[in-house]
């Protein structure tokens, strides 16, 4: 059951008692009863229906010797007296007074009530007194411990609300350890998670900012030394054309990482694919272009693979990987591609040899116009294992890179048989 409720539970249980517990405390060292009062008052009504029955059964001498012999048990203060006139016995009765005709003498017997303000009569309202007090203190206990945490809620979101995402609430808990401090956690986990979306949304604006100024930098030296020299029309056109296809391919990176990224709460559009198949065709590719520098690679993975995937999407995840492996790698050097298969799970690995990436980089290169820094430029913008990681997650898999004992840069793809989001994505164009 929840640590909160048995605190709830404590806090009221221990009231309870200590109230029990101080209410036979006090009895005992005021010596009152509860409910003193109306017992004293019963007493005081007995005796005086004692001592009139007597006086008018037995006459005033009986009565006299009755209160004197009962002084130790009865009430102290019980008189008799003759009325000056006889029909003083039609008074209507009173709580302290009792009045009775005998052989045509109207008797009157008075029993003072005790005085109302001592020290003793204060004991029979020290019970409802201590009561109050203990409900007072544990309400204050419990609306405090409730109420602070739910202020630190309070300021939490309202820094939200003003774009601090670096405001932190759980420290604040004070050694608390219950539902409320899980929920105080949870907030700071999300502040995080806003902080870092926030500084890579960032990041991401001065880094695409950076990439499109370098081909228009290119661009406008072109136009002009076009201006200074007509003749190098051929050749400078040629180079415009050449960042002018840097340019839409930089966009279109960066449009599909966006769309991937705006989309992950819409379901993807998906259709039974062989992944190994897929694979295989990509490969095929990769190990003609890796001809140029000489490097060998796994042209075919045996076995058969069939999940509900975006096709597109696992194709360009699966292609910039494989692509970038024959990127970086050393010339003359060979590039493993392994497949693992289960009954819902694939899992791919592919292994190059080149310079590999720092240990702390592992998870940075995920990251968009990210490379090792130790990695030699070999074009391209940085976004192809952003993509990838974007695309494997949004069907509920995952990537991750490792670094093998012989060097390089192992790259690892997780895909379930099936998609547990069936999420719908608009299409894209694989260039």
């Amino acid at each position: 059951m929840p640590r909160l409720f048995w605190k709830f539970f404590a806090i009221i249980w221990l009231t309870l008692t200590t109230t029990v517990g101080v209410i036979i405390l006090l009895v005992n060292l005021l010596q009152g009863v509860p409910f003193a009062r109306e017992l004293e008052q019963e007493r005081r009504s007995i005796a005086l229906n004692l001592t009139a029955n007597v006086l008018a059964r037995d006459g005033e001498e009986a009565a006299a010797y009755f209160v004197r012999s009962s002084e130790e048990t009865l009430p102290h203060g019980l008189t008799i007296s003759k009325a000056a006139k006889p029909d003083a016995c039609s008074d209507p009765k009173a709580a302290d007074t009792r009045s009775v005709l005998k052989e045509g003498i109207c008797y009157r017997i008075f029993l003072p009530a005790s005085p109302t303000f001592t020290f003793e009569n204060f004991g029979p309202f020290m019970p409802w007194l201590t009561i109050l007090i203990s409900s007072t203190i544990s309400a204050w206990a419990l609306a405090r411990y409730l109420i602070r945490p739910v202020v630190h809620l309070r300021d939490g979101l309202s820094a939200l609300a003003h774009g601090r995402f670096d405001f932190r609430i759980g420290d604040k808990m004070a050694g608390r350890k219950d539902e409320v401090t899980a929920l105080a956690h949870d907030f700071d986990s999300s502040a995080a998670r806003l902080q870092e979306l926030q500084d890579a949304q960032q990041r991401l604006f001065h880094d695409v900012s950076h990439e499109l100024r370098s081909p228009l930098s290119r661009l406008q030296a072109a136009v002009g030394v076009l201006r200074q020299s007509p003749a190098k029309l051929g050749a400078m056109l040629d180079r415009m054309d050449r960042e002018v296809e840097r340019l839409d391919v930089l966009v279109g990176e960066v449009l599909t990482l966006a769309r991937l990224t705006a989309g992950s709460g819409l379901p993807l559009k998906t259709q039974t694919v062989d992944i190994i198949e897929l694979l295989n065709e990509i490969l095929g590719d990769a190990a003609f272009e890796a001809q140029a520098r000489e490097v060998s690679i796994t042209t075919s993975v045996e076995g058969v693979f069939r999940a509900e995937v975006e096709g597109e999407l696992i194709y360009r995840a699966l292609e910039n990987v494989v692509r970038n492996a024959v990127k970086y790698t050393a010339e003359h050097s060979f590039i493993s591609v392994s497949c693992e298969t289960a009954a819902d799970r694939i899992k791919i690995c592919v292994t190059d040899q080149g310079p590999g990436v720092r240990r702390d980089e592992l998870e940075r290169i995920f990251q968009p116009f990210s490379r090792g820094k130790e990695a030699v430029p070999r074009g391209g913008f940085g976004l192809g294992l952003a993509i990838t990681r974007q695309a494997i997650e949004r069907h509920g898999g995952r990537v991750y890179a490792s670094l093998p004992e012989a060097g390089g840069l192992a790259i690892t793809l997780e895909l379930p048989r099936a998609d547990p989001f069936s999420r719908v994505l608009p299409n894209f164009t694989v260039s």
